[in-house]
């Protein structure tokens, strides 16, 4: 699929709906909302040129019409409630995300380039990169728990692990923007080696979360623009603020405007400005 052929109103199809399809890759996913891991692997499956199913995941908490927990259906059929999940014709769910990026490097298209590297020291960097990101305790966990909130309690919320956030964020975008630095010196424009791997993608997508985008990038929808605020915000965190850098921008953009899917599609209810 090129970006051309992307449509603004994506359909999604419902869990029940997946759980019976015996053929295909299927994804879940909130319309109108970036959830970051989602669209994370949004982008990595375009790039592998994976036609994607969307699934509706369902929304936390109990249904008020009928009582019943709304993640019900999903845990009984993966025994977990992760968003997003991904289901690939017969075989069993993936919800983290090395499994799913190492599903969809296999299942991708002839055609599509390899996005984890051949050489084991390379691979061995572009895993550790995607870990502190990706991770317990990487860049998306601790921004997590900058705030209390019920998905803050999720994932370990106290005082004394907000307090430390920023700085363990701080340290984590340094440590990138440092490495593209590093890759700059040897004519590079890739976080790994001399071309673009998983690494590349899942930053450049996950660092929206601190260096906001255009919309021309990502729109403004309804659903997503609380969290497009809340990004805002996550960047004029002085900690943060401090190592945000042009080259970090400039990576960002060229990656996302080069290989993902660009402007970002999401359903929902578009918000024109």
């Amino acid at each position: 699929m090129t970006k051309k052929q992307k449509q603004d109103n994506p359909e999604f199809i419902s869990l029940e709906e997946s759980n019976s399809l015996k053929k295909g890759t299927r994804v879940t996913f909130i319309p109108g909302l970036q959830a970051m891991y989602a669209e994370a692997l949004k982008n990595i499956c375009f790039v592998k040129k994976i036609p994607l199913i969307r699934v509706l995941h369902p929304l936390m908490g109990t249904d008020k019409e009928t009582g019943q927990d709304r993640q019900a259906k999903l845990y009984e059929l993966t025994s977990q409630t992760s968003l997003p999940t991904m289901f690939h014709d017969e075989e069993r769910p993936r919800n983290v995300w090395i499994e799913q990026l190492s599903l969809a490097e296999r299942i991708g298209a002839e055609d599509s380039p390899s996005i984890i590297p051949e050489n084991f020291d390379d691979k061995a960097k572009m895993f550790g990169l995607c870990a502190i990101v990706l991770g317990e305790d990487g860049l998306v966990w601790n921004m997590r728990i900058l705030f209390d909130s019920p998905l803050a309690q999720k994932y370990g919320y106290s005082e004394s692990a907000s307090s430390l956030a920023p700085n363990k964020m701080a340290e984590i975008i340094s440590l990138i923007d440092n490495r593209l630095e590093s890759q700059e010196g040897k004519g590079s424009k890739y976080l790994v080696g001399n071309s673009l791997s998983a690494a590349d993608i899942y930053w450049a997508t996950m660092s929206m979360a601190v260096l906001p985008v255009p919309l021309s990038i990502m729109p403004k929808t309804k659903q997503n623009q609380g969290m497009l605020m809340f990004f805002e915000s996550n960047s004029k965190i002085p900690k943060i603020k401090e190592v945000l850098s042009q080259r970090l921008i400039d990576h960002q953009h060229y990656i996302l405007n080069t290989y993902c899917e660009t402007p970002a599609i999401l359903g929902g209810d578009t918000l024109n400005e």
